[in-house]
């Protein structure tokens, strides 16, 4: 698992070239980016070599994510119907032990703010687990089709007193999930 991060941390250091992700304009749907206000950012990409319509309906399906995420362990809808503005979601990953804070299991609830069929979708909520918690996330994907595929992107701000207590570590941990989402999701949409 660590070697496939590492690779996917350098496909996305590759195709979002040298330029540091504080850097890069800020991924938006419908107008509405990340928390620019946040202290732990991550932004990376991937070409995923399927339809868009896949890799949307994969993505958007939250009910399922547990069968091709890894690091999801549950996920349920809030509400009835096709993920839409106002959605809401929960759903819960386990954090390993860090050098502040313990092992734990976060519950994660999701609010769709923005989306827009088969481009982008906005979710933000807070994450809770015994001895860790995050106040505010913000998370934004993107979806655009290539010549070779789909080309998502995504980009997550944390904030939060006690998230920001060690922003390079909660940064590190934020990249390694989304790499790791982004790689998970890639070889899912392609296996179809």
């Amino acid at each position: 698992m660590f070697t496939e991060v590492m690779m996917s941390l350098a496909l996305s250091v590759t195709l979002a070239g040298s330029v540091p992700a504080d850097a890069q304009p800020r991924l938006e749907c419908r107008g509405v980016g990340v928390d620019v206000a946040a202290k732990i950012r991550y932004r990376t990409e991937i070409l995923i070599k399927a339809p868009l319509s896949t890799v949307w309906a994969i993505q958007t399906d939250v009910k399922r994510w547990p069968s091709w995420q890894k690091a999801v362990t549950s996920a349920e809808r809030l509400d009835h119907g096709p993920l839409r503005k106002n959605s809401r979601f929960r759903w819960t990953s386990p954090v390993p032990e860090t050098p502040v804070t313990p092992a734990t299991t976060l519950v994660i609830t999701s609010t769709v703010r923005q989306l827009q069929h088969h481009t982008c979708i906005r979710w933000t909520g807070p994450a809770v687990g015994e001895g860790l918690r995050i106040d505010r996330g913000v998370h934004v994907w993107t979806f655009t089709p290539v010549k070779d595929g789909v080309l998502v992107r995504t980009e997550e701000t944390h904030a939060g007193e006690q998230i920001e207590t060690n922003v390079p570590l909660a940064k590190g941990f934020l990249g390694k999930g989304l790499e790791a989402w982004l790689h998970d999701l890639k070889t899912a949409a392609e296996a179809r």
